[in-house]
Order: C-alpha cells, then sequence, then structure tokens
C-alpha cells in the first residue's frame, strides 16, 4: 500500500477512504466535536502489549527550512527533498500520540496539544473515545519534554486531564523551567513567545504536581513495561522511552527527530525548537547508531503517521524506513 500524506486523509475524500479500511481496521476516530475532523488511530501490539497510535493534529509548519539549521546547508536539504519528491516549502509537522494497554495499566506517553479553540490540534480525547478508553482509564503518563505539543493534553480546564494517572518525567526537565531563569540562549528558535511558554509550562507543572513521579535515566517501571532513557538536547530533560513485552520492544524517539528525511540524512541538522543544538545532535546520533546496528522497531512523535520503522544506516548518514501497515482483525 503506498503512502499517503495526511493531507491525503483529511481531504475531501476521507469518507471514502475511510470506509475502505473497513471495521476491523479501526482506523477512523470519533469526530472531534465541531471540527469535522476524523483523527486516525493505528492499532499494532509490542508483544503482549496492545498499542495505539493516535494522531493529535494536522500541522504545517510555514517557515520551512528555516527552521533548519545550519543555513549553510539550506541547499543540500532542498536537494535532498527534491530526490524524494518533496517540496522545500511548509514542514508537515506530524503529532502521534502512543497509548499502551499491558495488563491493568494503561498509559500514555505525552498527550499532545490538548483541546482548544483550533480545530487542527488536540484530537487525542476523540482517539482515545474511539478505542473504548476513558480518561479514568488511564493509570500512568510518560513525558518527553514541557513543550506545548506534548505536554498540554496531561491537562483539561485547569485540571489533571487524567486523573487517576501517575505523571513521570525527568527531574532535568522539572528544574529547567522551574529554574529562576530558563536559559534558552543556545536556542535558535523566537524568543518573543518564549516567557508565555515558561509561564504555561509553570502552570501544568503546578496542577500536575500531586500526581507527578521524577524518575531516572535508565530506571525500568511497570513490571519491565517501561524504561526511561535520558535524551538531552532537545531540552534538558528531554527523554526517550523503551516499552518491552515479552520479546518484542519499541523505542519511542520522541522529539529526536522533528522530519524524516531531514534528521536522518545528516544527524547534524538541526532544528529551531533545540534548546541545546550540540546536545541534541551527539544525542541523536548515539541514538540512531544503536538502533541502526540492533534493528530496533521504533516509534516517532513527529513522523509520519502512525509513526512507525526502523532507522537504517545509509552511510554518511540515516534513513527512516517506515513499517508497512497492518490491519489487525
Amino acid at each position: 500500500m503506498p503512502a499517503l500524506d495526511r493531507r491525503t486523509f483529511l481531504g475531501s475524500s476521507l469518507a471514502a477512504v475511510a470506509a475502505g479500511f473497513g471495521s476491523s481496521a479501526r482506523a477512523v476516530a470519533a469526530e472531534v466535536p465541531g471540527s469535522g475532523v476524523r483523527p486516525f488511530v493505528y492499532p499494532f501490539r509490542i508483544g503482549d502489549a496492545q498499542a495505539w497510535s493516535i494522531s493529535d493534529a494536522n500541522l504545517m509548519l510555514g517557515e520551512g527550512l528555516d527552521l533548519m539549521w545550519p543555513q549553510e546547508d539550506h541547499d543540500r536539504m532542498r536537494e535532498l527533498l527534491a530526490t524524494y519528491g518533496e517540496p522545500a516549502g511548509p514542514l508537515p509537522l506530524y503529532v502521534n500520540v502512543l497509548v499502551v494497554r499491558h495488563g491493568k495499566e494503561t498509559i500514555l506517553f505525552d498527550a499532545g496539544f490538548g483541546a482548544g479553540g483550533n480545530p487542527q490540534l488536540g484530537w487525542l480525547m476523540a482517539g482515545l473515545q474511539e478505542i473504548g478508553v476513558a480518561p479514568e482509564d488511564i493509570t500512568a503518563g510518560f513525558l518527553s519534554h514541557a513543550h506545548a505539543d506534548h505536554l498540554n493534553g496531561f491537562v483539561a480546564d485547569g485540571k489533571p486531564a487524567f486523573p487517576r494517572a501517575t505523571f513521570h518525567l525527568l527531574p532535568e526537565e522539572l528544574a529547567f523551567w522551574q529554574g529562576e531563569h530558563p536559559d534558552f540562549s543556545k536556542s535558535k528558535r523566537d524568543p518573543r513567545p518564549l516567557p508565555g511558554m515558561v509561564e504555561e509550562v509553570r502552570r501544568n507543572f503546578a496542577i500536575l504536581a500531586p500526581h507527578t513521579r521524577t524518575v531516572k535515566d535508565g530506571e525500568t517501571l511497570l513490571d519491565g513495561l517501561v524504561t526511561v532513557h535520558a535524551a538531552p538536547g532537545h531540552t534538558d530533560g528531554h527523554a526517550c522511552y523503551r516499552i518491552r513485552s515479552g520479546n518484542d520492544e519499541l523505542l519511542h524517539l520522541m522529539d529526536l527527530a522533528h522530519h524524516h528525511l531531514l534528521m536522518f540524512a545528516d544527524p547534524e541538522w538541526t532544528i529551531a525548537f533545540d534548546h541545546d543544538p550540540q546536545t541534541a545532535v551527539v544525542t541523536r546520533k548515539r541514538f540512531w547508531a544503536e538502533a541502526a546496528k540492533n534493528r530496533t522497531r521504533c516509534y516517532g512523535f513527529h513522523l509520519p503517521w502512525p509513526g512507525l520503522g526502523h532507522i537504517v544506516q545509509e552511510k554518511p548518514g540515516y534513513h527512516w524506513q517506515a513499517e508497512p501497515w497492518r490491519w489487525l482483525t
């Protein structure tokens, strides 16, 4: 089945495409209220664990390659995009939320944007409804880092969105945002929104504080199901998570990659959102080398939905090999 981009799914032919999948695919979620949008839900397995990839947004980054560094490599980036038939204009930003159910645990790995006034984002709750998961069913939430597309969905109407869930993150992430002067001096991002962003993160952390548990690099939780991996650079306390069940494992790459071509072909290419680009490069190279060597199945928060695939070494860099869709019956 050829790869279809999100705009194809969300276009006027969406209903026909969805109908063609059949009920066993469980590919289409309930409509996001008031939006006319149906987020997609992809079911798969990790050993004995059930898993779903839920799309949370339909976004394009209008700045395009202006977000990518180093700027002197933009011609190489354009050439790469052209080779694969992709425009060098606005860059797609996929937002994939991983849900895992194993035994008594139902787990979220990041929670997307949360519901708001923009119908193009905040679809997670509709996706959870489609698979029969109520907010009270979530027992654990794992945060990679505190940017809005990862953190905000954990809060709704000034309260924890998942009231029974324990909220896990690295202490370095808490310390950065709660420090007196969070340091963005190495980042290439627009500084104007930063004060408001810091205020929003602190407000959300305060709401989640009674449910928060900090975790350590290398710590394994939930009877061996989840292992924490510190992956600094994108933020100080950025974390990746490895899910193991039976003989299977899945490595959640979180924000080690924001683009399925650019962040693999040359791991030294960074995005303006990185807090510490040099550290992000070192971290990305380490994870890419290990995953390619071990043929580890991976999942990407910002990679084309449903975000499953493998990292393949393609010297001098790497290639993201998306996993073919397999419908569960």
